[in-house]
């Protein structure tokens, strides 16, 4: 069964699921509680007074436009603000010819115990949750966030950091979830990686080794290692990039700190072994300047593969 709507056919089973998760979110959230935070406010309110405080100043149109309100129904809300002293209208700091709505010291006073309250409670949900249960709610909040809203996806950066604990599990989790949807890998794939994160772990020379996370909003995106092989060379490991970030060059700029820290470190050559079908790695590969220099077959993880050793001189 479906249901179509132009050219565009979904299941019922997806909309039903889209729905079922919506209602479980705002049952969790309590946003069905017009007295949100124990507030007097009601939850438009709360929202309009959220994004004043957020933004510090803005413009009427702006705000019924990011929250979808009808201006006059937003109209009477300020008016009430206004009488009650919480905002006021300025001229724009930036442009002199704009006026601006924007919180008073009275207004900002009374709204920062919710901004509080708001906090603590996602705290307390966050403190329920184990660390790798704490970085996948926040991946799928993530993958959520840049399905829905390309605009939010480009404003966010993407941070590039050390590795921390807890991130090698997460990571060991992550490349047997994807490699086995993706390419049909066994366990035996994430054994090996296992067994490779855990010889960092355990033999980890921070003079001469290194491991990249990629991540935005606490949510991890990717990661690489850079192990020592020998005295002049470094061994590029267990790259991976997260599906929804794909196309923001998490994966270009995770190899480049690899090749930046390989050749500070005075490597003579960073190698790397994968294999050919996985084309989106190798084009990365191929783009920061690796040549292939070896392939051959093999049976590993369930799969008959082509293993390729890659290096690049540094």
């Amino acid at each position: 069964m479906s249901i179509k709507e132009g050219i565009m056919a979904v299941s019922e089973d997806r909309i039903d699921a889209v729905r079922e998760f919506n209602r479980f979110y705002t049952k969790h959230v309590g946003a069905l509680n017009e007295g949100l935070l124990k507030s007097p406010f009601s939850l438009t309110e709360m929202r309009i007074l959220y994004e004043l405080h957020t933004a510090n100043e803005l413009m009427a149109a702006d705000l019924a436009k990011s929250l979808s309100l009808d201006p006059a129904y937003l109209s009477r809300i300020l008016k009430r603000f206004k009488s009650a002293g919480l905002i006021e209208t300025l001229r724009s700091v930036t442009d002199r010819r704009q006026r601006v709505l924007t919180l008073t010291e009275e207004g900002r006073r009374v709204f920062a115990p919710y901004i509080k309250a708001s906090r603590d409670e996602v705290a307390a949900v966050l403190d329920a949750l184990s660390e790798a249960e704490q970085t996948k709610l926040l991946t799928a909040m993530q993958a959520i966030l840049s399905t829905l809203d390309g605009a939010r996806q480009k404003a966010t950066p993407v941070i590039i950091r050390a590795h921390r604990p807890g991130d090698i599990g997460w990571v060991i989790h992550r490349h047997g979830s994807l490699y086995a949807s993706e390419y049909g890998f066994d366990d035996s794939f994430e054994a090996l990686v296992a067994k490779v994160a855990g010889e960092f772990l355990e033999k980890f020379d921070p003079a001469f080794e290194h491991c990249w996370i990629a991540e935005r909003n606490g949510g991890i995106l990717g990661s690489v290692f850079l192990v020592k092989k020998d005295k002049t060379t470094a061994q590029l490991r267990l790259l991976y990039v997260e599906p929804s970030a794909r196309g923001l060059s998490v994966g270009r700029n995770l190899v480049n700190e690899c090749i930046a820290f390989a050749r500070q470190k005075k490597y003579k050559t960073l190698t790397l072994w994968t294999n050919s079908i996985l084309h989106a790695a190798i084009h990365l590969y191929e783009d920061a300047g690796f040549k292939l220099v070896n392939e051959e077959p093999h049976h590993s993880f369930g799969q008959d593969l082509i293993g390729q050793t890659w290096d690049l001189t540094l």
